[in-house]
């Protein structure tokens, strides 16, 4: 299958599944996540905040936050781009581009990528090469390039495994899959 074939194949498989079903199928990735020891360690994360398809982030983000770890949020600030933003309750959320919850904290500089310990990355699909598919629009792909040095761990429900996705040469890979 080619990458649009794939995202219908995956977008058809998640609506086997509630919301709420999506929401207890994210526990047990996200409890590895928290004892993963990059996480265990970092002082910086850059996250996402999950739409209600994606493997489910927002507990998982304040605690986090609670714990005192810097977490990062992207934040669509052209609809061409991503800018990195300061999370620390919920309150620090709103609905930006395509309708999408996103941070409106303090936007952090390209020159503090290194500060960023782990990164954690939401995709349609991975494969056990830890190629990722996203949703299409190119948007991590052009932030991650930017921090090839950062720790990237790709999340996905089971059924988002694929035995191989197609990679070009700007798609970045991940450096581990939960």
């Amino acid at each position: 299958m080619d990458k649009k074939e794939l995202r219908s194949y995956i977008r058809m498989q998640k609506q086997q599944f509630t919301d709420e079903a999506l929401v207890e199928l994210s526990l047990p990735i996200m409890k590895r996540l928290m004892a993963h020891p990059k996480v265990k360690h970092a002082q910086t994360v850059l996250f996402y905040y999950s739409l209600k398809d994606e493997v489910h982030t927002h507990t998982t983000i304040q605690q986090l936050a609670d714990e005192g770890k810097k977490v990062l949020l992207p934040a669509i600030i052209d609809g061409e781009n991503i800018e990195l933003r300061y999370y620390e309750s919920p309150k620090d959320v709103e609905r930006g581009f395509f309708n999408i919850m996103e941070p409106v904290g303090k936007a952090i500089q390209e020159e503090e990528y290194g500060k960023i310990d782990v990164a954690i990355i939401p995709g349609m699909g991975f494969d056990s090469r830890n190629n990722r598919l996203g949703r299409g629009k190119g948007y991590y792909d052009r932030l991650l390039v930017k921090m090839q040095e950062v720790y990237k761990i790709g999340v996905c429900f089971d059924f988002q495994k694929m035995p191989g996705i197609p990679a070009d040469a700007h798609d970045i890979k991940m450096d581990e899959i939960i």
